[in-house]
């Protein structure tokens, strides 16, 4: 029997102190590969059994799709580094709520939408995402903090509830190939070595991924010198429940820090640290506690949790599919965590390919549906990687014109409201639109937030309740009144098509279809980004495939293009 070796740490968290996270666990089941002694076939093979690999996995198990998921260990987070991500924004609520488990994560972490951002004892920018109109629509909140093990853990559970997926704990892949017939994978277990067939292959294994080098992708990629220290503390202060940064911090050597607090009464606080700091010494119990005790003083009691030194960088592949293998979350792109735009985007990732691997494998996409996964995700990733590296020249700037500008922000800001928009300590993060995707009109690309309504008895309804009806089929909303012939017309293209239809009548008006709900305040209408009598047909993602003003050529033409079926009969 192969000795299996214990998993290596994969994201540069080599130094960490505190009293830690207490972990799940999960058994190693003999896979019947190895029983039977031949490699096995499936659809969809999953590597990674984090965040992003395992909303894949929900998400397939929501559409009953089949498919395996290999993980290297045993447990979710990671090991001796388990805190990672705190902050899901509100399309990843969004995106949990639809696969049925949003109350557990509402329940466990923290709401908030204040920020307010300090230099030196001025505060120079504040904000309250409820009151923006990018957010206060949803049935979900702007941001919720929680570990991020947590949302793990919880869709573990939700993958169990639904069935269908083979969750193989303890597999480590060691080697890959692909051809015309199907991908392989080598996987290394406790109890030996096999091989696994797939036609599809999921990379999620992170931003240290062996299938970058066993594909042949490249990778676009700028290393930094910023370093931070996270601090995961317990204490007796209590601070207001509200992101606080610091540009310039008095207790920090005037370099930055965030504040969050999360689940469990824990607060997050990141201190940046000097280029050339040792991350040994910086991680070290007595130094973290005298860096706490300077922000909140002596006579605050302190329970350090985790603590753990890193470095940012950013990188994008320059090409999210490759053959079999799309890769997904750290796998593909490595953003600064600055505006939740990290773990967050590999949520969004997942919730993309999913419906679109589900069409496909259903017989109701044509196959080169699976393309627009590229076109639509690489440009969010570009567009975080824009982002979040504008915030890190912020806070850490090049001598010359970058400081020169930062000084002056920070200077007008302190006097002057209109100043305040070019204090950039992260943009935060919003479902990111597609306008490069071939698979998108020109009205489209847009998301649909999860905003509520009115069924036809009366009682509350909301977008993803609307989704979860259509299971999987492309949504037709049909906004006012409608003729006898649209009906007839849109009632013919249902039967046709993978495609299901709801007549949205505002206070005032008759319902034709019998399927129907009513938009008294606008909301939905609105999330759909149309207005007066038109039409918006939502993918499963909820996102706008087009819009349009009339039941004719234009909506089928834009059903055939959501599902690249023009591309076959063109």
């Amino acid at each position: 029997m192969a000795e299996f070796a214990s998993s290596a740490f994969t994201n540069g968290y080599e130094f960490t102190q505190g009293s830690g996270y207490k972990l799940p666990e999960y058994p190693f089941i003999e896979p019947p590969e190895l029983r039977a002694g031949q490699p096995g076939h499936h659809p969809i093979v999953i590597v990674g059994g984090g965040l992003a690999g395992l909303t894949m996995a929900c998400a397939l198990a929501h559409y009953r799709v089949p498919a395996v998921l290999l993980d290297e260990d045993n447990t979710v987070g990671v090991k001796g580094a388990s805190s990672r991500g705190i902050c899901y924004t509100q399309k990843s609520l969004e995106i949990f709520e639809r696969l049925g488990f949003y109350e557990r994560i509402a329940a466990k972490g923290i709401q908030w939408s204040v920020g307010r951002t300090f230099a030196g004892h001025d505060e120079v920018y504040s904000f309250d995402l409820k009151q923006q109109p990018g957010y206060h629509l949803s049935s979900q909140p702007p941001f919720i903090n929680i570990q991020q093990f947590y949302i793990e853990g919880f869709l573990v559970e939700r993958i169990h509830e639904l069935g269908g997926i083979d969750l193989r704990w303890s597999s480590r892949v060691t080697g890959f190939r692909q051809d015309a017939e199907c991908a392989t994978l080598t996987v290394s277990t406790p109890a030996g070595e096999y091989e696994l067939r797939a036609d599809h292959v999921i990379d999620a294994t992170g931003s240290h991924s062996p299938f970058r080098a066993w594909a042949g992708a490249s990778v676009t990629a700028k290393k930094g010198d910023d370093r931070w220290c996270i601090a995961d503390v317990r204490f007796t202060k209590h601070p207001p429940v509200e992101r606080h940064t610091w540009i310039e911090a008095p207790f920090n050597e005037n370099r930055a820090v965030w504040q969050h607090l999360m689940g469990d009464n824990v607060w997050r606080i990141d201190y940046q640290m000097p280029p050339d700091a040792d991350p040994e010494y910086v991680s070290r119990e007595d130094v973290v506690r005298e860096r706490l005790l300077r922000q909140f003083g002596a006579d605050c009691a302190v329970e350090i949790v985790w603590v753990g030194p890193y470095a940012y960088r950013s990188e994008c592949i320059d090409r999210m599919r490759h053959g079999r293998v799309f890769f997904m979350g750290d796998a593909a792109k490595v953003v600064s965590p600055f505006g939740a735009r990290g773990g967050n985007t590999g949520v969004a990732d997942a919730d993309n390919l999913a419906w679109k691997l589900a069409a496909v494998i259903k017989g109701r996409a044509a196959p080169g549906l699976l393309d627009s996964y590229h076109e639509e995700r690489h440009e969010a990733a570009c567009q975080n990687v824009l982002v979040t590296n504008r915030t890190a020249r912020f806070l850490r700037p090049a001598d010359g014109m970058e400081r020169t500008f930062r000084a002056a922000a920070l200077g007008l800001a302190r006097q002057h409201v209109f100043a305040r928009h070019l204090v950039n300590t992260g943009r935060m993060a919003i479902a990111n639109p597609y306008s490069r995707s071939s698979v998108c009109h020109s009205t489209g690309g847009q998301s649909v937030q999860n905003v509520g309504f009115e069924w036809a008895d009366g009682t509350r309804g909301k977008v993803n309740d609307l989704l979860r009806w259509a299971d999987g089929r492309l949504l037709l909303l049909l906004f006012g009144e409608a003729s006898v012939s649209s009906m007839q017309r849109l009632r013919a293209l249902c039967e046709s098509a993978p495609l299901r239809a709801v007549q949205v009548t505002g206070p005032e008006e008759r319902a034709g279809a019998r399927e129907f709900v009513r938009d008294t305040d606008g909301r939905l209408q609105g999330a759909c980004h149309v207005f007066g009598h038109a039409w918006a047909l939502v993918r499963p993602d909820s996102y706008v495939a087009a819009t349009g003003e009339s039941v004719d050529a234009g909506l089928v033409r834009a059903v055939a293009r959501a599902l690249a079926a023009d591309r076959e009969t063109a």
